[in-house]
């Protein structure tokens, strides 16, 4: 399991033209699965997200997770996250979990993120999405559940 953090000042994804999740400051994730990802994956991600300390304190410094600030998250599904590019130019997507798996998966993530009295605002999986991110820092970080 692979999940990209993007802090945020505001985001949202829009689906056929219509705002579908929006979040004001908080934490966009885009998600990712992959073979063998269960239900400790999903636990252990979903409690590194919202104790992940990228958010300033009083003095500037990252030190306050999305619990402190009582912050938002827009979770999109992204199996893109599993790309492997290595060999030519044109990504192979072998290593992502297929669609019927990775939905369940997707689903108990943002479940379990909830379970943190968090608000949890969605894409669609498989939709096509309009992401719009207003990334504050940058801040990015790359979570992943395993060694890959």
């Amino acid at each position: 399991m692979r999940v990209l953090v993007q802090r945020s000042l505001e985001s949202n994804v829009i689906i056929d033209g219509k705002v579908n999740g929006y979040i004001n400051k908080g934490l966009v994730l885009f998600v990712g699965f992959t073979e063998g990802d269960n239900i400790e994956d999903i636990e252990k991600l979903a409690k590194k997200v919202v104790n992940l300390r990228i958010f300033d304190d009083e003095n500037g410094v990252m030190n306050k997770s999305i619990l402190d600030i009582e912050g938002e998250i827009l979770s999109i599904s992204q199996f893109t996250l599993y790309g492997d590019a290595k060999k030519g130019n044109r990504p192979s997507y072998i290593k992502a979990l297929n669609g019927n798996e990775a939905t369940k998966l997707y689903d108990l993530f943002n479940e379990e993120l909830r379970k943190y009295s968090i608000k949890v605002d969605t894409g669609i999986f498989g939709a096509d999405m309009l992401v719009n991110i207003k990334n504050d820092g940058p801040v990015t970080i790359w979570l992943e559940s395993r060694e890959s």
